[in-house]
């Protein structure tokens, strides 16, 4: 996932990140920027590689900051952020039933 905003300092960033959690009303992700409570994030989901070959696209929306917590020793944080624009819509197959 791509994940665009502005740190707790107002710089902006964009950061390639994976998801650790990912539903239709949120998402959590690690990243290495601090980013303060209540800050607003625009995020885009690539689809799955079966969803890409029905033709999908990438899903974007916005969201805010809900959770900021200390993650691994390198200083990344787990962001818990709650969509804010569309809903995410699709449904991944558990990689534990392949």
């Amino acid at each position: 996932m791509r994940v665009r905003g502005r740190d707790s300092r107002g710089v902006p960033f964009e950061e390639e990140t994976s998801s650790e959690n990912l539903c239709r009303n949120g998402a959590a992700f690690v990243t290495r920027f601090d980013v303060a409570i209540g800050s607003d994030l625009e995020i885009r989901i690539p689809p799955s590689y079966y969803a890409s070959r029905r033709g999908e696209t990438d899903f974007a929306t916005q969201g805010r900051v809900v959770h900021v917590g200390d993650r691994h020793p390198q200083g990344e944080k787990l962001v818990g952020v709650q969509f804010t624009g569309p809903r995410f819509q699709r449904v991944f197959r558990s990689e534990s039933a392949a």
